[in-house]
């Protein structure tokens, strides 16, 4: 073997690594990106680290993703001690236990001298440890590009004033390339410039310009004027640059990991096409007692088809807030005989449901849904019109985005309110307008629409299948 061949063979063994948050979402997406990475035949490593809470979701779906697909490798980094942070937001904690795995993850890639670094959102302060060992670093941005332009777009915000989004209330914050949006409708972990985990995305902000480029999971046709505002350098802070962004997307979970769906989908065989209105709202989404029970009743109400996820509420202890729930008790939960008299037209399964399969199937029409990026690429993916009912995390901006700029979601009223809760007669309303009037018919075209121009993207020379092609080969000749 001449020394060519040598140089080609040693550098196709090279690594790309992949270093997702431990968070649910993350991990979902990065995961598929090492799928896609992996069959155009490079060599994937996805770095694992513990999260510091237990949702009890994690474990299983890495254990599957490891069943189904052997070439892809996992390195799990040594468990580390979080000193306490001061701060009642669990991206603080996320940050702080990436920053404390730093030391650790230098010497796995000192050992494994990959070829290229792709680092999560949180994940940032690991472009130090690449700098230093000479690797280039991508980002990988798992929310859209609306979001991203946000927060590129943050150190300027916070230049313009001394003002928390809260002490802001309703107020409509303006920025390059996005729909205005009330500053309560910001990043919830961002509400308060007093907070370390306020402190922390700003850091990450300026990090974002100074990676080899951000690839961003959504695609061009979706959201064409926020990634020209971006690309274009309108959201970057003066004096940094704006890094190429390739837009890759849609990804979404290839396969589900078979823990009891099989009854859902078995229902959904039975009822008519595109009838069923599907409420679910995320690995971490919990509803009070209270809104569970108007939940209900609003379903009744509305007359409607429906298959719905429930979970235990939240429990009122600040340490256990994360931890895997018990299952839910619906007896206790829902309204008296409230399971007898919808049987004929509902079925409520216990904490989970194998959420991409059930929106691909055709019984489904409408989606109630928290918001979270990935269920947003899910529900386009499928064709399924949605209702939107942010919780946390970024989903009141993707909300905005969603109705005012996308035109794929109405959102329900009242989960902004000084009592958050969403009452029965709004829900019954929101289900019956989506699955039954002329508006909702128009809002199932227009998602019909985006699902055709996402697999269009994706399709071999679309324009997210070409731009990950493209970056793959500059990856190969470097």
């Amino acid at each position: 073997m001449d020394g060519a061949a040598t140089t080609t063979a040693t550098r196709s063994r090279r690594p790309v690594v992949l270093y997702p948050s431990p968070g649910m979402g993350h991990l979902v997406s990065m995961i598929e990106l090492g799928k896609t990475l992996g069959a155009r035949g490079l060599d994937v490593t996805i770095v694992v680290v513990d999260p510091p809470y237990n949702t009890g979701a994690t474990g299983p779906f890495l254990h599957g993703v490891s069943a189904a697909n052997p070439s892809i490798s996992f390195h799990r980094l040594p468990k580390v001690d979080l000193p306490p942070v001061a701060s009642k937001h669990y991206e603080a904690l996320t940050f702080e236990l990436i920053r404390v795995s730093n030391p650790h993850l230098r010497d796995f890639l000192a050992a494994a001298s990959p070829v290229v670094l792709i680092v999560d959102f949180f994940c940032s302060i690991a472009l130090g440890v690449a700098r230093e060992l000479g690797v280039p670093a991508y980002f990988f941005f798992t929310s859209g590009a609306e979001v991203l332009a946000f927060f590129l777009h943050l150190p300027v915000l916070h230049a313009r004033t001394t003002a928390s989004f809260r002490d802001m209330g309703e107020e409509l914050v303006h920025m390059p390339g996005i729909p205005p949006f009330p500053a309560t409708h910001a990043i919830l972990p961002i509400m308060e410039r007093d907070d370390v985990a306020y402190d922390g995305f700003l850091n990450v902000c300026t990090d974002l310009c100074r990676s080899q480029g951000i690839i961003v999971n959504t695609f061009y046709s979706l959201e064409p004027r926020a990634v020209d505002t971006v690309v274009a350098g309108h959201c970057t802070p003066p004096g940094l640059p704006t890094p190429p962004v390739y837009c890759i997307g849609p990804l979404i979970k290839s396969q589900e990991v078979a823990r009891g769906g099989e009854e859902c989908l078995a229902w959904l065989d039975t009822q008519p096409k595109a009838s069923v209105v599907f409420l679910c709202f995320g690995s971490i989404g919990r509803f009070s007692a209270e809104q569970i029970r108007e939940v209900a009743t609003g379903l009744e109400a509305s007359g409607q088809r429906f298959l719905w996820v429930v979970r235990t509420p939240p429990s009122d202890d600040p340490e256990k807030k994360f931890e895997k729930p018990p299952e839910p008790d619906l007896d206790a939960l829902l309204p008296e005989g409230f399971l007898g008299r919808t049987k004929d037209r509902g079925l409520v399964v216990k904490s989970w449901a194998p959420q991409r399969d059930v929106l691909a199937h055709a019984s489904v029409g409408g989606f109630v849904t928290h918001c979270g990026w990935n269920s947003v690429l899910e529900a386009v993916m499928a064709g399924v019109p949605m209702l939107a009912w942010p919780l946390y995390a970024e989903q009141r901006l993707n909300r905005v985005f969603l109705e005012k700029e996308l035109q794929l979601a109405v959102a329900v009223e009242g989960y902004d309110s000084d009592k958050g809760v969403v009452t029965a007669e709004e829900v019954a309303a929101k289900v019956r307008w989506l699955m039954d009037s002329d508006g909702g018919r128009v809002l199932w075209e227009r998602t019909r629409t985006a699902m055709r121009q996402a697999n269009d993207a994706l399709r071999e020379g679309g324009e997210s299948e070409a731009t990950l092609a493209g970056l793959v080969d500059s990856w190969r000749s470097a």
